[in-house]
């Protein structure tokens, strides 16, 4: 199998159909927001920096990231392929992607673009809620994804959370800076013949089934 890039929006889903992959083709999952968010809560001086850059909706500073993810992408369950999402963000960042790739002996392989509108982007993100134990993830702004009992969750009992970042205001700075960022990573990956558009705004069972096609036919 090769290696998966997902871009898309703050929202988009690209966590949860990332998770998908990874279940059925058995590749690792690595999101460089999990990545940050697990150095967040270090008491240490680039855990608090992180914290900050992440509570404020902004992004980290490009080194740190680069750091992080080659550490990360240097462990063996990764020698047969990944699925990443979070990153690259920016051309440069997809430069420095490809110098990491060619180090570490693996090819570029898809590059998914999960399409959603921003209204739709909107409600997911304000209504998102995480359980603190076992990571399920629930929307309060959607009757199919609501827990069942309000701040519980269904499958283990655990508390709901909110990220600090998810909010409106955070929300869109980080969506006008998608915007901004993402078009030249978009023509960059045209260019290549390897970006995928798929369309997001549907179920999940519906969106990972259309990604699961583009997949078997590059196969």
């Amino acid at each position: 199998m090769k290696n998966i890039i997902f871009i898309a929006p703050p929202a988009a889903g690209k966590g949860t159909q990332s998770s998908i992959i990874e279940k059925k083709y058995n590749l690792p999952h690595i999101s460089t927001g999990d990545i940050l968010r697990d150095e967040a809560k270090k008491d240490s001086e680039l855990g608090r920096y992180i914290s900050e850059v992440l509570d404020n909706g902004e992004l980290v500073k490009n080194e740190i990231t680069y750091e992080l993810l080659t550490n990360r992408l240097s462990q063996s369950d990764c020698k047969n392929g990944y699925v990443l999402d979070g990153f690259p963000r920016n051309i440069e960042q997809a430069y420095k992607y490809d110098e990491i790739l060619k180090d570490l002996n693996q090819e570029l392989g898809y590059v998914l673009k999960l399409d959603i509108p921003q209204e739709v982007l909107e409600k997911r993100i304000t209504g998102r809620r995480i359980c603190e134990d076992c990571g399920t993830v629930y929307n309060i702004n959607s009757i199919n994804e609501k827990p069942q009992t309000e701040s519980i969750c269904d499958k283990c009992g655990g508390r709901l959370y909110q990220r600090n970042d998810d909010n409106i205001t955070s929300f869109k700075n980080r969506y006008d800076l998608y915007i901004e960022k993402t078009k030249p990573l978009l023509d960059y990956y045209t260019e290549k013949g390897i970006l995928y558009v798929i369309n997001g705004d549907a179920s999940v069972e519906e969106v990972a089934e259309r990604i699961d096609k583009v997949l078997k036919e590059g196969m």
